[in-house]
């Protein structure tokens, strides 16, 4: 059996006082692009995924989580053709300022009955029926 690479990323369900989640889109110039996705991203060395989720969603949406906002709710993993992620998915219902797609094609706020209709990756997807079920 061969070794394959394992790929560590946090994620993040953004969820509105109306109980919708934020999605983001990939950009077409990257892997998957196109592909609606929760906001996150690969955990640094050393990084929990906590200060991950904080810097990522800095970063990607402009908005300042703190850390007692972010609470665990499952995990996804996947085995792709190059590497196995392991994406733990957080759930977040605060946070400062408003989201803006900063890094990706655009973003939306969306149903959870209606998170299906949006083409995510193959990790991604067994997320959704779980969210569905909390909202």
């Amino acid at each position: 059996m061969t070794q394959t690479r394992l790929v560590f990323v946090a994620a993040c369900a953004l969820i509105d006082p109306d109980g919708r989640t934020l999605i983001a889109q990939r950009p077409e110039n990257k892997e998957m692009g196109g592909l609606w996705e929760f906001p996150g991203g690969k955990m640094e060395r050393g990084e929990c995924p906590e200060a991950t989720l904080i810097r990522e969603l800095r970063e990607e949406l402009g908005i300042e989580v703190k850390e007692p906002c972010l609470a665990p709710f499952t995990f996804a993993s996947h085995r792709y053709e190059a590497f196995h992620l392991l994406m733990p998915l957080y759930i977040c219902r605060r946070w400062e300022g408003i989201p803006s797609a900063l890094e990706h094609a655009q973003i939306k706020w969306v149903r959870p009955k209606d998170l299906s209709n949006y083409p995510m990756p193959p990790a991604d997807v067994p997320l959704i029926p779980m969210l569905r079920d909390l909202l």
